[in-house]
């Protein structure tokens, strides 16, 4: 700078021809603000020269002749206009911010690519104080890198420590609204706050039956006490009943309807077995032929544990708190007096299978048919005689129970407000073992693992993951129905599919799932990624299909007592449910104190308990982060077709069948035309069809059209709820999954009971029923096919 300012006065001087009379003394000074600038100082003839060292010659000065005055007047002028050039550029220089701190720049910068500039220890980044750094965009993750970084952050150590953790001891009770249950549901938000996921709890204020302790229920046969059983059924009626016994087998529809030809079971009480179906379903089904009570053994046939074994279980043939049906239960709020059509009058109570022996002993009548035998200590067992008078006192006491469901998710970036939920159950009625804690465990695992490959593997995904931690599932997926009930509108086409890990592992033989048929495909895939944990060079699909079709090795239905059932029948949310299992579907030892860590350890044999639950997680996860991560939603709407095109072809036959039985009332044609119904299952197939070509036809990397076509995938599984039922009354309105005279399945059992008595079908048909029927079938399916097309105005309306 001091080279500069020397050019500068040479410079002047020239164009004064000569040394100045007077000069202008330049100075490059800070100010306060930390600014450079140029100061100028004016010395004059006779200035004091007191301030120049000795050993400096002082300047000399020389006076001008008047003829040059006008000239150096204008120098001066354009010397003026210099110094203020000279200023500016001087300016400038000090106020302009080098790339790189002085550093040359590299080869890419000098080609103009934008280089990462690294923040200073300070924490300010170097060479721009006024913009942020630049961060060039990580690269995307390829679906193999996702499912190998989770496969790295599940490890069969990590969830056993874990398990550990989460695993209450056998003598502390963690039933719903317990001291334990809450503790667990503490661990679990400590968790989600640990990962500084956006977690947070609910409460719900629910009606849950608990056995008295003053007045304890009892059975007697005549005036002999059988027995005080500590086991009970949630939501039985509560009273005494008293009549003749009849042994009822599982109490199926066809055990009853044979039962119903031998025995007049008005009044009754039913001697059942567990296993088959629910006990609420057996429950349901007794009372429809007017049974006073019901009690239910686990018999040696199906259940291999000691005769002292008690069972817990209820009888709400439905979901949630069935004294607020269709209402949330949150604490204040206001509910009709009313109660929920899956709860029957019947007295209910489970019993050890040793009573069930003492009952059996003392019982004549008939012998059962074989396929009503079982195995208690080599018994024949007889249908009952009409003396055999049992007595059943049940005194249950109902408690308002506060109950707490926790939540954590993992925000998406580009579609927040769209989000897989993944739940578990917490709470049990014994240990527990594979009922909750496995599943709770395995709840808080993927949650940590997928927080870790968002925040140090830069993971994105594009909608949200909620993981939910449920309380009074014993009782019928309680704490998860009321958030359904208390939120259905939120909930309604946010929520992508709901994936329940409730018994993911109980066996390591077999491996079933219940889902929705939009699922199917993924389910499939999903299967064929993760790898087997009893031999991992093969996939779980390698080790589980066992025949070319592998539906048939591996789907079951949805049963009502599934905790993804209220989701997909309720809701109207693509869902599922899955497990490791042995070689009998069912875990036998749910619902009782034996669900503990040494029948687990039994069943899961060498393969051991944590990498079967690694694999479960590996399913789970991969499933959710392919439904959280693609741009188009990988559920299959073709599947769905084939569903209901199979139902329909059943309808189909089954009215031609009676229309051509002899003596059928033909007069009834028109009532039972399946016409529109088979117009509206071709509108499906054309919507999808359509769907097909707009996605083959869009540009998948537009969003906002991503987003368009996912609406109308989402939306087939609400739509296929039948509006025409109310939910207070009928919760489950899937016309296809859900239970009551909408469904198309009660369409069928109607058709087959007027097959069965086709000679009397004039007398016994119901024509504003069948009417009824046909209706809601062919527009619930209608409508969803309407919607899934697009537009209004690109619906054809063929129909």
């Amino acid at each position: 700078m001091a080279a500069t300012m020397n050019q500068a006065k040479t410079s002047i001087s020239k164009m004064f021809n000569g040394e100045p009379r007077s000069y202008t003394r330049f100075s490059l000074a800070q100010n306060t603000d930390g600014d450079f600038g140029v100061e100028m100082k004016q010395s004059a003839d006779g200035e004091d020269e007191a301030g120049v060292p000795e050993d400096v010659e002082a300047p000399r000065t020389y006076r001008q002749t008047p003829l040059r005055t006008y000239k150096n007047i204008c120098y001066l002028a354009l010397g003026t206009l210099l110094i203020f050039i000279l200023g500016y550029l001087v300016g400038y220089v000090s106020h302009h911010k080098p790339d790189s701190a002085g550093a040359c720049p590299t080869s890419a910068a000098a080609v103009g690519e934008k280089t990462s500039i690294l923040p200073t220890s300070a924490g300010t980044t170097e060479g721009s104080q006024d913009e942020g750094p630049y961060v060039p965009p990580l690269p995307s993750l390829s679906w193999d890198n996702i499912t190998s970084l989770l496969e790295q952050k599940l490890l069969p150590d990590a969830f056993k420590s874990k398990l550990r953790e989460f695993y209450m001891p056998r003598n502390e009770s963690h039933e719903a609204g317990s001291d334990g249950d809450n503790k667990l549901a503490n661990k679990v938000l400590a968790v989600f706050k640990d990962l500084n996921m956006l977690s947070w709890s609910n409460e719900h204020s629910v009606n849950l039956p608990f056995p008295s302790s003053d007045l304890p229920n009892k059975v007697f046969f005549g005036e002999v006490e059988i027995g005080t059983p500590k086991g009970f059924l949630a939501y039985s009626e509560v009273g005494n009943r008293t009549g003749r016994v009849v042994y009822a087998n599982y109490g199926s529809v066809k055990d009853l309807s044979y039962l119903s030809t031998k025995v007049d079971l008005k009044g009754s009480v039913l001697l059942l077995r567990a296993g088959q179906i629910s006990f609420a379903q057996k429950v349901a089904n007794a009372a429809k032929y007017d049974v006073a009570a019901a009690l239910i053994y686990a018999d040696p046939y199906d259940y291999d544990f000691v005769g002292s074994t008690e069972l817990y279980g209820h009888v709400h043939l439905g979901s949630g708190d069935p004294y607020t049906p269709g209402f949330p239960s949150f604490q204040h709020t206001q509910f009709p007096p009313t109660r929920s059509s899956g709860l029957t009058p019947l007295v209910a109570q489970s019993i050890t299978a040793d009573m069930a022996l003492q009952i059996f002993k003392k019982m004549g009548g008939a012998d059962a048919p074989e396929d009503f035998q079982g195995r208690l200590s080599g018994l024949r067992y007889k249908l009952g005689d009409t003396n055999d008078l049992v007595t059943v006192s049940v005194n249950n006491i109902m408690t308002e129970t506060s109950i707490h469901n926790v939540f954590g998710v993992i925000e998406g970036s580009e579609e927040p407000d769209r989000y897989v939920v993944i739940g578990a159950q917490r709470d049990s009625w014994g240990p527990g073992y594979a009922k909750s804690a496995v599943g709770t465990t395995l709840l808080v695992e993927l949650a940590r693992a997928v927080s870790e490959m968002v925040q140090y593997d830069h993971l994105s995904l594009k909608r949200s993951l909620v993981f939910a931690s449920w309380s009074a599932g014993e009782y019928g997926s309680v704490g998860a129905t009321e958030w359904q009930e208390g939120y259905l509108s939120s909930l309604d086409m946010k929520v992508v599919t709901y994936i329940n890990l409730d018994g993911v592992v109980t066996g390591r033989e077999n491996f079933k799932a219940s889902a929705s048929p939009l699922l199917y495909r993924l389910l499939k895939n999903t299967l064929m990624k993760v790898k087997n944990p009893q031999a991992t060079s093969k996939s779980l699909f390698d080790q589980y299909t066992k025949s070319l079709d592998w539906e048939t090795s591996v789907l079951k239905e949805m049963k009502v007592d599934d905790a993804a059932y209220p989701f997909l029948a309720l809701s109207g949310i693509p869902s599922i449910s899955f497990s490791f299992c042995g070689t009998k579907e069912d875990y036998p030892y749910f619902g009782t104190a034996l669900d503990d860590v040494d029948n687990l350890v039994y069943a899961t044999g060498r393969t051991g308990i944590n990498k079967m639950a690694v694999a479960a997680g590996q399913v789970a996860g991969q499933m959710a982060l392919r439904l959280a991560h693609d741009r188009l939603l990988p559920l299959d709407v073709d599947r769905y077709g084939e569903e209901i095109k199979k139902v329909m072809n059943e309808v189909t036959m089954c009215v031609h069948q009676l229309m051509e039985s002899p003596g059928f009332d033909q007069t009834l044609d028109k009532a039972l035309s399946v016409d529109w119904l088979i117009a509206a299952k071709a509108s499906y197939g054309r919507a999808t069809r359509r769907l097909r070509d707009t996605i083959g036809n869009s540009n998948l990397d537009d969003k906002e059209m991503c987003r368009i076509l996912n609406d109308r995938i989402i939306k087939v599984e609400h739509n296929l709820l039948s509006p025409y039922v109310s939910v207070s009354d009928v919760p489950f309105r899937h016309i296809l999954s859900g239970s009551g005279e909408h469904t198309i399945r009660a369409l069928l059992d109607h058709l087959n009971a007027l097959k069965r008595n086709a000679p009397e079908s004039s007398a016994k048909f119901n024509q504003s029923s069948f009417l009824n029927q046909f209706a809601f079938a062919t527009w619930t399916i209608q409508s969803c096919a309407n919607d899934l097309a697009g537009p209004v105005w690109e619906i054809d309306n063929e129909i």
